[in-house]
């Protein structure tokens, strides 16, 4: 072929427009990134300022004498370990209890679909709408004639009821999101429904099951509005309500040790959410079906 018959190639040039487009999209997206960062690097920047420039007129970003004061203060003013770990015992345990009893209700909500199916799917959808105070009083009644307030289990169970219509919500949509042709290749093959839901079904909605724990676990492990009204006795509060504490009866805080006390009661959830992110996003469907 010459080289006057060979044909041309053409490249195509990202118009302005759409360079423009492109630019304010990531504009925005930087934006949003620095919302959400802000809050949480004043924290850091507040945990490690001493007294004088926590109450100095001209704040200052980067402390220009950082100090851990502020920590040994935080400790021996309030039992934040303590309080650590019945935070940690109540998330735990409620996100474990929640993710066993949704997954085989969101398992049958996904896979026969009746009227049933969609009545329970739309009152799961309509109980987010509650609010907190709408229940809390006939919720304060039923554990009192049970004698569980003012007590770990009642927490844990209030926290299972609270987070079991979310949790069941999203495991719902991730078993819909499973090719059903696999348990049928499975059926085939001549594996037991159990067989089926154990070998193929639950490997392939594990990072589901796992999102849906973490949500359920860092929802527990901020709440305050039920442990504060159940809770009652100084050794069995959970850390959000310990936090109250460092603010005195004027409405005064004191500052320093909120804010060394607020990082501490914030890394636990980030560090769960970085060690099982990828267990989150990975791609568990590769490679499942036969070609």
């Amino acid at each position: 072929m010459s080289r006057a018959t060979r044909p041309r190639r053409t490249t195509r040039r990202p118009t302005a427009k759409r360079t423009a487009t492109r630019t304010g999209q990531y504009a925005a997206l930087l934006c949003y990134l620095a919302f959400l960062a802000f809050p949480f690097l004043w924290l850091i920047s507040t945990a490690f300022k001493p007294p004088r420039e926590l109450g100095s007129i001209h704040p200052t970003w980067i402390p220009e004498a950082p100090t851990l004061d502020n920590f040994r203060q935080a400790f021996d003013q309030q039992p934040l370990i303590a309080a650590a770990g019945n935070s940690l015992l109540a998330a735990a345990l409620s996100a474990v209890i929640a993710i066993v009893l949704a997954t085989p209700m969101a398992y049958v909500l996904a896979r026969y679909r009746n009227r049933f199916a969609r009545a329970a799917t739309g009152w799961v959808v309509i109980s987010q709408a509650f609010p907190l105070v709408l229940v809390i009083i006939p919720l304060f009644l039923i554990l009192k004639t049970l004698h569980l307030v003012d007590s770990r289990i009642g927490l844990i169970m209030v926290y299972v009821v609270w987070s079991l219509p979310f949790a069941l919500w999203m495991l719902t949509g991730y078993v819909r999101a499973l090719p059903p042709e696999l348990e049928e290749a499975a059926a085939v093959d001549g594996a037991s429904r159990i067989r089926t839901l154990v070998s193929v079904t639950a490997p392939l909605l594990a990072p589901g099951i796992v999102a849906t724990a973490l949500f359920a676990f860092i929802t527990a492990w901020n709440e305050f509005f039920f442990a504060l009204v159940l809770l009652k006795s100084p050794e069995k509060q959970t850390l959000p309500v310990v936090l109250t504490h460092f603010i005195g009866t004027e409405g005064v805080a004191d500052l320093g040790p909120l804010a060394a006390a607020a990082l501490l009661a914030t890394l636990p959830s980030l560090l769960v959410f970085a060690g099982i992110q990828r267990r989150i996003t990975g791609g568990m469907l590769a490679g499942a079906v036969k070609s």
